[in-house]
């Protein structure tokens, strides 16, 4: 630390000198180079003094919550055991015999695998402690259940399918849709920042489909890192049931096959249109979007079209990210994707307990 003060600290004029006659600098040079050192500051200076003060920073919108009771007992119960090991998982543990397999027959059902490696994704914790989990809750609460072991686990989670368990809906969905990165494996990021990366790093790219209005999660994609945005969205939108009245991306997402994809489900595309697009004459939606935009000005075109709500989905992401963290603990694809849909379903669980009403609140002026 005291190496890098000495390397950070400002030369004395005396200093100058003795550096510049070290390098073999005559007289003459040593006093130009000087006097242009010196001419560089004082112009720096009446610069600053030209520009006068700094204007004082905006200062921020100040939110407060409506429901901040109701909304304090929903973060309390996301940690509730109650809530992920629930009566209906314990009633439907055992999987129902079929007479028609041939083999042994199957112990866990879904329910069961599922509620296990919820768990598994709530309290981020391995497999073997996740069965040490499970095992001790069904011991606790004195339950006549077996136990699945970590190898089960594993082997289950690259077949299971996963329901997000979304709520029915009686309006018409506004859908907006991003992606992140999840890591594999890799250095951390202050060791990257701190000395760079020396290592491959491999990432998974999580795509989200988010409710608007309720910020449930209604579709959800894991894909490699190659897999760009523009080619994910018709999977994602293969997901959705509900009726979609508008999906809203960002410009990643301005290709004529999202277009095409989101026309086919009879909605509205609020995608920005990249600054080099030009208008076709035609009647399409893409074509209406970029004369609408070259009329008006994008600014106005986003409060117009409400493209700013696109930003719910990055919420989502946040989200995601601060419970479960920013990386993936399996390393097979499939085992991936299960996991990246046990967070989905795992979050919306933590949304339907209760998520925050919110409110601008005016600061008074001073």
């Amino acid at each position: 630390m005291g190496r890098q003060h000495q390397q950070r600290r400002q030369l004395t004029r005396e200093e100058q000198i003795a550096l510049l006659k070290a390098h073999g600098e005559s007289d003459e040079s040593i006093a130009a180079l000087l006097a242009h050192s010196q001419r560089d500051r004082h112009q720096a200076a009446e610069r600053v003094a030209a520009a006068g003060p700094a204007p004082e920073p905006k200062p921020k919108d100040v939110y407060r919550l409506r429901n901040w009771s109701a909304y304090n007992k929903a973060l309390v119960q996301r940690g509730s055991l109650t809530v992920w090991f629930d009566e209906a998982s314990i009633a439907a543990w055992r999987a129902p015999k079929d007479p028609t397999k041939i083999g042994a027959p199957t112990i866990y059902s879904d329910t069961a695998i599922v509620c296990a490696l919820t768990i598994k994704a709530v309290f981020r914790l391995p497999l073997r402690q996740t069965e040490g989990f499970v095992g001790s809750l069904i011991t606790l609460l004195k339950l006549d259940l077996p136990i699945p072991n970590y190898t089960t686990l594993s082997r289950r989670a690259t077949t299971i399918d996963v329901p997000l368990g979304n709520r029915q809906r009686d309006e018409p969905l506004h859908l907006v849709v991003d992606s992140t990165g999840l890591k594999v494996f890799g250095e951390g990021e202050w060791k990257v920042r701190q000395h760079g990366w020396a290592k491959r790093r491999t990432w998974r790219k999580l795509h989200l489909g988010v409710d608007e209005a309720t910020g449930e999660i209604v579709a959800q994609l894991v894909t490699s890192k190659d897999v760009t945005d523009d080619a994910a969205l018709r999977s994602l939108l293969e997901q959705v049931d509900d009726v979609v009245l508008q999906v809203t991306a960002d410009g990643a997402y301005d290709s004529s096959d999202c277009y095409s994809a989101i026309e086919a489900l009879g909605a509205l595309a609020v995608i920005p249109p990249d600054v080099t697009a030009r208008d076709w004459g035609s009647d399409g939606a893409r074509d209406r979007t970029v004369r609408r935009v070259n009329d008006i000005g994008r600014k106005a075109w986003k409060v117009e079209s409400g493209y700013h709500r696109r930003s719910l989905a990055e919420v989502g992401m946040y989200r995601m990210k601060t419970i479960f963290g920013p990386a993936l603990s399996a390393r097979r694809m499939e085992n991936q994707q299960t996991e990246g849909a046990l967070r989905c379903r795992a979050l919306n669980r933590m949304t339907h307990l209760g998520m925050p009403d919110a409110y601008l609140f005016q600061r008074k002026s001073a």
